[in-house]
């Protein structure tokens, strides 16, 4: 069988499964829409919690990055890791016994005003957008390659899909499905990466292939060194990144983490507090599975590419060359009229006649090796499993705050459960489409797109949850104004240099030498002060308010969570 008909096979079977899964679980109540009953026990709530968090971002574009970065791309690996260990003891056990639906509903009424509520909404929303941009990006990539669609047509498929059972399903639905979709995309990741280990090192397992030798004796990190100084390009194992910048792109990617709402919404379905604890764990273990093989995919995509493509005749290139060339994600400008993949000019000033989006490097990776063709179909059918049940998770954050924050909660009190279930499935149908125009209007690669989404999360979110449990102090003023003036510095930032000023996104113009990915941290940091500056000469919270935050911080791990209210 060609490419192509795995690809429509393994893919077809997965859709299908998901369909079915979501079918059988579909919500039939708000309860079940919003935290799926909370009723998810904790290795499934943990598997659906990896498959949620580890998007096209993880699955798609994370190697690439480490593939074309080298030790610059660590900032990822460090920042989404650490950023969920530091979800999992500081947040998750809390919020979860504080027992709400979603982020906005425990600032609304932890900081005791509508108004707080509505800004967390917005935060959410903004937040959520900006991150399924990237999912949907990534679905675009896979169908325009391996399925024969262009990417316009590819995002419409994955917006079919997600709508149907996120719309239908709610989180009960996406819950089981992400459980799915976790076995898709993890056996996808593992399977062309022991192949290539075995290949490449003689090693099966990719975490110690990652640091064998690949031939008399040289070590791959030394062999991938010289390949690239040898063909113009930087130390792979060397860094161009400031120390400074370093720290705050992997510190946005880390508190980020910990505020996206999708991911925090997950420790609201399990039933117990303890039983978030415990999931956060599972997530940890199975989100390690990915992360632990990145680092050797990320190399062994490079060694091949380079090995395969350098100095090489564009029409002796195999067949895989030319369809993703068809993509417009590989582009081959003869600069000098040779026919071959070169950098030409002098040795001041060479320029590359190759440009390869970073996107491609694991999607790419099983067919630059010669893996069979079933490989290559099953790392498709992976790759949409990451998107989709991140974009999943994302949509529902979205129809969530709609429909519980702002109409049930701010502008109609007394609508009636189903008519708020009603609501909800809308509001993720307007949703998706949205999304879908992201997808196809991107404003920016993956993982990048993904980046700014944490440091919004940042910037926003983490200070006021963090000081809504910790601090009895703080007050709706301060966590209101922190918020706003976090969010948008942060948002300025970006907008900034990644849409006004492109031409001077570079470390001499940055503010303190912090790119647009890494500015999250100083928008946090921005949110702290702030907050905490103006709850110091405001009126204290009140006495409820104050007990309220001592019940959520003892730490009664066994005990049963406050009642969910719908």
């Amino acid at each position: 069988m060609s490419v192509q008909s795995w690809t429509y096979a393994l893919v077809g079977l997965s859709f299908a499964l998901y369909i079915s899964v979501a079918i059988w679980s579909r919500a039939t109540s708000t309860g079940e829409f919003y935290v799926a009953g909370g009723k998810v026990p904790a290795v499934v709530n943990g598997m659906a919690t990896a498959a949620d968090w580890m998007s096209a971002a993880s699955f798609i574009s994370m190697a690439g990055l480490i593939s074309f970065m080298g030790r610059d791309g660590s900032v990822y690996l460090m920042g989404w890791t650490g950023g969920y260990v530091l979800l999992a003891l500081l947040l998750a056990p809390y919020l979860r016994k504080f027992g709400k639906f979603t982020v906005p509903d425990f600032v609304g009424d932890r900081y005791y005003s509508g108004f707080a509520r509505v800004v967390a909404v917005v935060c959410a929303i903004f937040v959520s957008f900006t991150y399924v941009a990237g999912q949907m990006r990534g679905v675009g990539i896979v169908f325009s390659r391996f399925l024969g669609v262009g990417i316009e047509n590819g995002v419409l498929i994955g917006m079919g899909i997600v709508f149907f059972y996120a719309v239908l399903g709610g989180m009960k639905g996406i819950t089981y499905t992400q459980v799915a979709q976790y076995c898709v995309l993890i056996f996808a990741y593992l399977v062309p990466a022991i192949f290539i280990s075995l290949m490449v090192t003689g090693v099966a397992i990719p975490q110690l292939g990652f640091g064998a030798t690949v031939s008399e004796g040289t070590y791959l990190l030394d062999r991938l060194d010289g390949l690239s100084t040898e063909l113009g390009f930087a130390n792979y194992t060397g860094g161009r990144k400031s120390t400074i910048d370093v720290f705050f792109i992997t510190a946005a990617l880390m508190v980020g983490t910990a505020g996206l709402p999708h991911v925090i919404v997950r420790f609201y379905t399990v039933p117990r507090v303890s039983a978030a604890r415990s999931s956060a764990g599972w997530a940890l273990a199975f989100i390690a599975l990915l992360y632990t093989t990145a680092p050797a995919v990320a190399a062994f995509a490079r060694t091949n590419l380079l090995t395969t493509v350098a100095n090489r005749p564009v029409a002796d290139m195999p067949p895989w060359f030319a369809k993703w060339m068809e993509t417009g994600l590989i582009e081959f400008t003869d600069k000098n009229g040779d026919g071959i993949i070169q950098y030409v000019g002098s040795a001041s000033e060479l320029t590359n006649e190759l440009v390869i989006d970073r996107d491609i490097m694991v999607l790419a990776n099983p067919e630059i090796a010669g893996l069979p063709n079933w490989v290559v179909g099953l790392v498709a059918a992976g790759g949409l499993a990451a998107a989709l049940s991140t974009a999943a998770g994302l949509l529902l954050v979205i129809s969530t705050s709609v429909a519980h924050d702002l109409l049930k909660k701010s502008i109609r009190p007394h609508i009636t459960e189903k008519g708020e279930l009603v609501a909800a499935r809308i509001a993720a149908g307007f949703a998706v489409c949205i999304a879908g125009y992201f997808g196809i209007n991107p404003p920016g690669f993956v993982a990048q797109v993904v980046a700014f989404a944490f440091g919004l999360a940042a910037a926003s979110f983490f200070p006021a949850i963090i000081m809504g449990i910790f601090s009895k102090r703080m007050n709706k003023e301060g966590a209101i104004v922190g918020m706003i003036v976090g969010i948008t510095f942060t948002a300025a930032y970006i907008i900034y240099f990644k849409f006004v000023r492109p031409d001077l996104n570079d470390a001499a113009h940055w503010l303190l030498g912090i790119s647009p990915e890494g500015i999250g941290t100083l928008g946090m940091v921005l949110n702290f002060v702030v907050a905490i500056s103006v709850a110091s000469f405001t009126p204290s919270p009140p006495p409820e308010i104050q007990q309220l935050v001592e019940e959520i911080r003892i730490p009664r791990g066994s005990g049963e969570a406050h009642e969910l209210e719908a």
